[in-house]
């Protein structure tokens, strides 16, 4: 069983606040980003890569390599998920990636979106998302430092 300490949504995948903040509080020393462009641009991880705390090592990963992949992981690395879209978590999870929960972080706001939070805004399929989420029985709160408390997102949509 895979040591998933951390599971993320996020918009900018790997910045200081996530790279520092949260990999610090949990004690993560992989970051696994879940995104399917960012796992075959080479540039794009090596900006990210900048962003990542000393002794923390990152994975890019399309949604699929994870589902495979995720179940190999050693029992020493504990992995922090991070994505930019419900969606992918949603196919993690029916893919049988044992994510329980989920810290809601940035979701930005663009046109069709409604903001629900100061960080999170949300259209019909990210409602629809997080409503298949909590089906399968994975909490999703909105937090954006481990210092603020959570609210789930049921609440919120």
């Amino acid at each position: 069983m895979p040591n998933i300490v951390l599971t993320r949504i996020d918009n900018r995948l790997i910045h200081g606040q996530v790279a520092v903040t949260w990999s610090s509080h949990v004690g993560a020393n992989l970051i696994i980003v879940v995104d399917d462009e960012v796992a075959k641009d080479k540039t794009q991880q090596v900006l990210l890569d900048l962003a990542a705390p000393q002794g923390v090592s990152t994975r890019y990963f399309t949604t699929d390599e994870t589902i495979q992949k995720i179940h190999k992981a050693a029992p020493h690395q504990k992995i922090f998920i991070v994505v930019r879209d419900v969606n992918v978590l949603v196919k993690l999870v029916e893919g049988g990636v044992p994510i329980k929960e989920v810290n809601v972080g940035n979701m930005h706001f663009k046109e069709g979106k409604k903001q629900i939070s100061s960080t999170v805004s949300v259209d019909e399929n990210d409602i629809t998302a997080f409503k298949r989420l909590n089906e399968l029985g994975v909490k999703c709160e909105v937090r954006r430092v481990p210092s603020e408390k959570g609210i789930d997102i049921m609440e919120l949509i």
